[in-house]
Parts: structure tokens; C-alpha cells; sequence
């Protein structure tokens, strides 16, 4: 039996979910994609709110919208059950807690952008988690 599914979230679109119970430290998926530059990342993805991308430490970014795996449909939540952790240079999201059969997995976005978070900008980025601890975007703190 797959330990994950993806199907249609009531967070976002698709979305993650564990198909059987996973425990807590559990490593669930390598994030995959192809590997760009920012540089390249800003051609692709002018004008867009797009949630595929991930930047690595070392400034290299994971475009999981281009040859990405299952992991690229995990959502956002202010009040995650999972989290991104870099290793080497390769990414995998980790279970921060336990997670019971048919949870939606979801980690903490933190997107950094160089724009002002104008309320307008702040409605770009809103957050759908629906948790207690909803901060209404998946913006990072500033």
C-alpha cells in the first residue's frame, strides 16, 4: 500500500494525504523537480503567485511544476504537520508530528517575495488552511 495519495484538497486544488498512519520524524518525499537559476525562475514565472518553487540554500531553486513528483501538490497550513528539510543538496519533507491515515500533510510556505505585503498583495498570497492558527497568508514574517 502507497503511503501517499494525492487527491482533491478542501485546503487548495490537490493535495497530499497519508494513506496509512505515518509517525512523527518520519521522511515522507524527496521534493523533485528540475533545477533552475532565480534568474530563470523569474523568466517561467513572471507574474504569477506560483507555489511549485523552492529555493535551496544554496540559492539553486526546485521547479516542481517541471518533472516534480506527488510532493508538489503538499499544501500550505499556519499550523503544519510537516516540514521541508534540506539535506546535502536535496530536499525532503519530514512528518513534524504524528499523522493519522487520511490527514492532508501540509508544511509552512514561508514565501519570501521582495514586494511590500500591501493588503492587495496580502490577498495574492492568502492562506485557505482553515486552522486556529491561520496568519491568512503563506507569506514569511517579516
Amino acid at each position: 500500500m502507497r503511503r501517499l495519495v494525492t487527491r482533491r484538497s478542501g485546503i487548495h486544488g490537490k493535495g497530499v494525504f497519508a494513506n496509512i498512519d505515518i509517525a512523527k520524524g518520519t521522511r515522507l518525499i524527496e521534493y523533485k523537480g528540475e533545477r533552475i537559476t532565480d534568474e530563470e525562475s523569474e523568466n517561467r514565472y513572471p507574474d504569477t503567485t506560483h507555489t511549485f518553487l523552492f529555493m535551496l540554500d544554496s540559492g539553486e531553486i526546485i521547479d516542481g511544476g517541471s518533472r516534480g513528483n506527488t510532493s508538489r501538490w503538499i499544501n500550505h497550513s499556519c499550523d503544519p504537520n510537516c516540514e521541508p528539510m534540506e539535506e546535502g543538496n536535496r530536499l525532503f519533507i519530514h512528518a513534524i508530528r504524528d499523522i493519522k491515515a487520511g490527514d492532508e500533510l501540509s508544511y509552512e510556505y514561508n514565501l519570501v517575495i521582495e514586494d511590500r505585503y500591501t493588503p492587495a498583495i496580502k490577498k495574492l498570497y492568502a492562506c485557505r488552511c482553515g486552522t486556529r492558527k491561520c496568519q491568512g497568508t503563506f507569506l514569511a514574517k517579516r
